[in-house]
């Protein structure tokens, strides 16, 4: 279990890099302006989700315990099955107020417990 978990704190740091590619210099009027950019946005926002539901709860609570991880779980069903009533601000403000305190607690598991993707067992 401890490789997967190792793997999917990658996938989440993957994601977390594709969105701040996605959305550097954007505007949060392009993801309304912008119907690809909103996609490419929300289904990396997926993958952070989807991807946190297989790091062990005990991992998120020794390092990560402000991180609020029953939404960060849920948030990739609420845009899977509401898609048509994400709001955009909601979303922007993820980008702008949640990233980098998710990106910090990825960052700190893996330094405690992972190392490089290629240092873990098949996906």
């Amino acid at each position: 279990m401890t490789a997967r978990a190792v793997l999917r704190l990658h996938d989440m740091k993957q994601a977390i890099g594709d969105i701040r590619a996605l959305l550097e210099d954007a505007l949060p009027e392009r993801l309304d302006a912008h119907r690809p950019t909103r996609a490419a946005f929300e289904r990396f926002l997926e993958i952070v989700s989807e991807a946190s539901r297989g790091i062990p709860e005990d991992w998120k609570l020794s390092v990560a315990p402000d991180v609020p991880w029953r939404r960060v779980a849920d948030l990739g069903n609420h845009i899977r099955h509401a898609y048509h009533r994400v709001d955009t601000e909601i979303l922007w403000n993820i980008y702008v107020l949640e990233l980098d305190g998710l990106e910090r607690a990825v960052d700190a598991m893996l330094a405690r417990f992972g190392g490089p993707p290629e240092d873990t067992e098949a996906r």
